[in-house]
């Protein structure tokens, strides 16, 4: 019998004159600095958006001055940030002149347009969206799984020049933060992932939708169906990307593309069922591998209880395992229910179910780690 607590480990660690949250009990912030980089924020009022500001503000991200970038609609609302009241201003080509870093998270179309601009005008391009993840020449980056694809990569006031670093999608980043200690070890050669993916993920818009829905169903009223074509309060449904010709739709198959890429290995076979479940912010995944090398639970647990960023959560006799609830707003990605794969007799699988926070390590920290690598 197993009972792994709730261990905190470390999540990449940022250089020395970022340590985490070193002030977290002043009210006033020192992130902001003359020698730190030009920052925007694009698409700052979505909800991916908005956990840029919350986590470059808890990890004291140092910046010398700050843009806050979105639509025409949206310019000139006010939001603070560390103690200050910014405008946020339309977003336009000129909008990234003297910009050393932009974050980007204001969908594919946004980026395709006015990343290469941003790039042109010596910016580094951290993007959210899928528009650039699968360009050979863009780097597909997760700071614990793969930091070496950034690794050419410069601010332009330390000889760099402007580039393009493509967030993975979130069910990717959760999926190989659980999987990638164990695959360095014993080298997984297939993967089978279903999902159970939160409202976060359609955005901001969606979660208010699953909210309303709720108090909808809950009143007896029918629910207020926009952003989806079907109920999702108390509901279960098939993920509402588009479906290819392969019968897959588009997030399953960014998760089979995306493993590769990062791994760099176009032979590891992966399948993936992608589901939509009425929860807010975090999602969950079950992950069946079959490894190359044998690789039993325990040394499995040894593995990930080392692993940057991981946290065990295992506990078999209190029944006590991940969920979406218990990880949302949390950093680190949560495994559980490792156990060995009872349909092999050879030590060479295993099954695991890991969550975590989609707006938060799925997107936005995940980012801002990124651009702490080129610090």
């Amino acid at each position: 019998m197993h009972s792994t607590a709730y261990t905190r480990h470390l999540l990449f660690t940022p250089p020395p004159a970022l340590s985490a949250r070193r002030r977290a009990s002043s009210t006033v912030r020192m992130a902001l600095r003359e020698d730190g980089p030009t920052v925007a924020v694009v698409g700052v009022t979505g909800a991916v958006g908005q956990e840029f500001l919350q986590v470059l503000s808890q990890r004291d991200f140092p910046y010398s001055s700050l843009k806050l970038l979105a639509s025409r609609r949206s310019a000139g609302k006010q939001i603070p940030f560390q103690g200050k009241m910014y405008t946020v201003e339309e977003l336009v080509p000129e909008s990234f002149d003297g910009v050393d870093i932009a974050l980007f998270s204001a969908g594919g179309g946004i980026s395709k347009e006015l990343g290469p601009v941003a790039v042109e005008k010596g910016a580094i391009v951290v993007d959210n969206s899928s528009a650039f993840r699968m360009d050979p020449n863009v780097p597909l980056v997760i700071p614990e799984v793969n930091p070496e694809a950034m690794s050419h990569i410069r601010l332009k006031g330390r000889n760099g020049k402007g580039a393009i670093i493509a967030n993975p999608n979130c069910s990717t980043i959760i999926c190989l933060m659980g999987v990638t200690p164990l695959h360095r070890h014993a080298k997984v050669v297939r993967m089978v992932v279903s999902t159970y993916q939160a409202a976060s993920g359609a955005g901001a818009a969606a979660m208010e939708e699953l909210a309303l829905q709720t108090s909808e169903v809950l009143d007896g009223k029918k629910p207020t169906c926009k952003i989806f074509k079907q109920q999702y309060a108390f509901n279960v449904f098939s993920h509402n990307s588009s479906l290819l010709p392969n019968g897959y739709n588009e997030e399953e198959m960014k998760l089979v593309k995306e493993t590769r890429k990062i791994w760099n290995n176009d032979e590891v076979k992966v399948t993936a069922t992608c589901m939509r479940v009425a929860t807010m912010r975090a999602h969950g995944e079950s992950v069946n591998l079959q490894f190359e090398n044998p690789l039993d639970e325990d040394t499995a647990r040894q593995i990930l209880q080392k692993a940057p960023g991981v946290v065990i959560i295992d506990d078999r006799e209190m029944n006590n395992f991940p969920t979406p609830l218990g990880v949302s707003n949390k950093d680190e990605v949560a495994v559980g229910r490792i156990r060995q794969d009872i349909s092999r007799d050879d030590n060479r699988g295993l099954d695991l179910w890991v969550c975590g926070d989609q707006i938060r390590k799925g997107a936005a920290l995940n980012a801002v780690q990124i651009a702490e690598m080129l610090l």
